[in-house]
């Protein structure tokens, strides 16, 4: 295991291992579920059928540590923030859209993109701090209620992803157009079935409803930008293809339903 992908996954679990020590301190867990889309080199920026085709699916485990659980201390920070720590999976099928792959007439170009296709798979384990105005005592003492929430954080990922055509070898150029078979990033091309670690900064905004005493139901839209542009298996040359400047990212919509451990 790399050296640095150890150390945070030491400091990640090292949280929740100090909160399990502290007899005032709460623990909740939960599973979350949603559609993903993958902003990438697939398809035309800010296209809607990029963004609704190029869709896939997630799933996590999450859990939470509440500060405000017999704590006769109020302070801002233990009725206001709970820290976060997930463990998701979401995998997402990838292809061309836009005006390039629909432009007339159907030249080599638009059959070479439409040819093109991916699978991107994705296992991240993350830290967020998540922030609610609504005092948490607040909204644990009033079943029906809503506590509306922002988070942020980080996350390690192993991504794994395979490219190909359905032309035939994707390394040929009647198959795939010039600009992703140039040189790219240490790769042969500017395209590659790999597997790796990546770090993402993570945000996220939703809102908890309380569903009884001891329950809750969430909904959340997240957002992860990677530090790779290597996730959808597409990175061409950005010294000669300024279009393609942006790392991968990803927006997820989730529903969760979340229980409170005995305390």
């Amino acid at each position: 295991m790399p050296k640095h992908l150890f150390i945070t996954l030491l400091a990640l679990f090292g949280i929740s291992t100090v909160a399990k020590a502290q007899s005032d301190l709460a623990q909740e867990v939960g599973i979350i579920a949603g559609p993903i889309t993958l902003q990438s080199d697939f398809g035309e920026r800010n296209n809607f059928d990029t963004n609704s085709g190029n869709t896939g699916f997630g799933i996590g485990l999450v859990h939470w540590i509440n500060f405000s659980a017999n704590n006769n201390r109020e302070s801002f920070f233990t009725e206001h923030f709970k820290v976060r720590s997930d463990l998701s999976f979401s995998t997402t099928q990838l292809n061309h859209f836009g005006k390039w792959v629909e432009r007339k007439p159907d030249g080599l170009f638009a059959t070479q993109l439409r040819g093109m296709h991916a699978s991107s798979t994705l296992v991240g384990l993350g830290s967020q701090l998540e922030f609610s105005p609504i005092k948490i005592h607040d909204f644990e003492n009033t079943i029906g209620s809503f506590s509306p929430y922002v988070s942020a954080g980080l996350q390690v990922s192993y991504y794994s992803t395979k490219i190909g055509s359905r032309l035939g070898d994707i390394s040929l150029p009647n198959v795939t157009p010039g600009k992703y078979l140039t040189p790219s990033d240490g790769r042969a091309h500017g395209f590659s079935s790999e597997s790796g670690i990546v770090l993402a900064a993570t945000a996220g905004v939703g809102v908890h409803y309380k569903l009884t005493t001891m329950s809750d139901l969430m909904f959340e839209t997240r957002f992860q930008m990677y530090n790779s542009d290597w996730i959808d298996g597409l990175n061409p040359n950005k010294d000669l293809y300024k279009e393609n400047k942006s790392n991968d990212w990803q927006v997820w919509f989730n529903f969760g339903y979340i229980i409170y451990l005995e305390y």
